[in-house]
């Protein structure tokens, strides 16, 4: 019988990567990448300029921390706001304003939402997260992780944007091995602005069936008074 290849924490460390570079991208409408080479870390730390951290637990428990620079945070932020049509009037210019904070915080909301997400699928267990929290900072913030785990694994993975400016993310995770008992189907991900879109579609169809049905009216109309009825 062939051996079940396990599940570590370098391959939960992809997933996660995987969700920010989608995520981003996607906010972004511009290409979010990841580096080939992960970082052995000791501790989890906020580094300037702004840093955010979200706290999992349920099937495993960690932490996961983004450092982003200044640049980094408002080209993100700029390409977001301008996807979404905002003027560049109402588009803040500072990393250090409420606006960025709390766009950014909702990134990370998403992030850590379609990393949950992917874990249920391919690893059939479920995690929990907190609120992320946000923060603006100028000086070094070391982060003591007070969850309960059992030997620590800490990483670290530099993120590049289309404009070349840099930002990491930091996991710390509890030592842990997935391994297949059985094989399984991955659910399909359900894209729901996909769904939208299928919606609008279709709802700009439907005044061309209902002039048909008016048409139809009319020349049924006709010929009953062709008939004199």
């Amino acid at each position: 019988m062939a051996k079940s290849k396990a599940i570590t924490t370098e391959d939960i460390l992809i997933t996660l990567c995987q969700s920010v570079s989608e995520v981003l991208t996607k906010a972004s409408q511009k290409p979010v990448e990841y580096s080939a080479m992960v970082q052995k870390i000791t501790r989890t730390c906020l580094r300037p300029d702004i840093g955010c951290f979200v706290l999992f637990d349920g099937g495993f428990s960690g932490i996961v921390v983004t450092n982003f620079t200044g640049p980094a945070a408002l080209e993100i932020y700029h390409d977001y706001m301008r996807s979404m049509g905002m003027p560049e009037s109402e588009i803040s210019q500072s990393h250090l304003s409420d606006d960025v904070a709390n766009v950014m915080g909702e990134l990370m909301n998403q992030i850590v939402g379609d990393f949950t997400l992917k874990v249920r699928q391919r690893l059939q267990t479920s995690i929990m997260q907190s609120q992320p929290k946000m923060l603006a900072i100028s000086r070094l913030v070391q982060i003591s992780i007070d969850t309960l785990m059992d030997k620590p694994q800490l990483r670290r993975v530099t993120f590049t944007t289309a404009k070349n400016n840099i930002f990491y993310l930091e996991l710390a995770i509890e030592k842990t091995e997935f391994i297949k008992l059985h094989d399984f189907e991955i659910a399909e991900e359900i894209d729901p602005d996909a769904i939208m879109e299928d919606a609008m579609n279709g709802s700009s169809e439907q005044p061309s069936g209902a002039s048909t049905d008016v048409d139809d009216s009319v020349a049924d109309d006709d010929f009953l008074a062709d008939l004199g009825i």
